[in-house]
């Protein structure tokens, strides 16, 4: 088996951190008085969109959740906390599903094959395939049917959203929780936001 040399992001690390701390004095000491992150995105743990990479974030703009094919999951405790940290705690109004085009836990749920344990995770995923089942259908091309249901899953993951106890309280409090539906598409590198290709009021999403 080949070894992995990973000494290279230990060896990039170093290098960045020089390059900040010569073109941005004292921005260290800025990161250590604490975060104030412009909003929550929950994003797809498959390495080849990262927020970081695609939407050009620096540190501490984003607060960041991932999990294979951006799941919204009522019995999750770890996204839940997440979410209550984020609006609770850190003040963040503004949330963002961040899907992406050829995702495999989306492929692996349309497939419906058994593939374990990550079965579990992709019931919910499967849940909205049997909802839109009659949609994904009338779309011939089998890619462009996969593609449908990657867009179909991030607004899913959104009313998810809005079942929350957190999002609920926030909503009973006075507050306003603004709701974004974003997928990454490989083939220009572009981000869609899914408000506007399907003229979505924002009082929706």
């Amino acid at each position: 088996m080949c070894k992995l040399d990973l000494d290279k992001y230990l060896e990039f690390n170093k290098e960045w951190a020089s390059t900040m701390l010569h073109s941005q004095k004292g921005y260290f000491d800025t990161l250590k008085e604490g975060q104030h992150p412009k909003a929550l995105l929950v994003g797809c743990s498959d390495s080849r969109v990262s927020p970081s990479k695609v939407l050009g974030i620096d540190l501490g703009e984003l607060f960041i959740h991932r999990n294979i094919a951006n799941v919204v999951s009522h019995t999750d405790l770890n996204f839940l906390s997440v979410m209550q940290y984020a609006v609770e705690s850190l003040g963040i109004h503004d949330i963002i599903v961040y899907g992406h085009y050829g995702c495999g836990g989306i492929k692996a749920a349309y497939e419906n094959k058994t593939n374990g344990l990550i079965d579990n995770w992709l019931a919910t995923i499967k849940d909205v395939i049997r909802h839109y089942k009659n949609e994904l259908e009338s779309i011939e091309d089998e890619n462009e049917r996969i593609n449908k249901l990657v867009e179909l899953n991030v607004l899913e993951q959104i009313e998810n959203i809005k079942q929350t106890s957190v999002y609920k309280k926030a909503i009973a409090r006075g507050e306003e929780i603004r709701l974004h539906a974003w997928v990454f598409d490989f083939s220009t590198g572009l981000v869609h936001d899914l408000k506007k290709k399907y003229n979505i009021m924002p009082a929706v999403v």
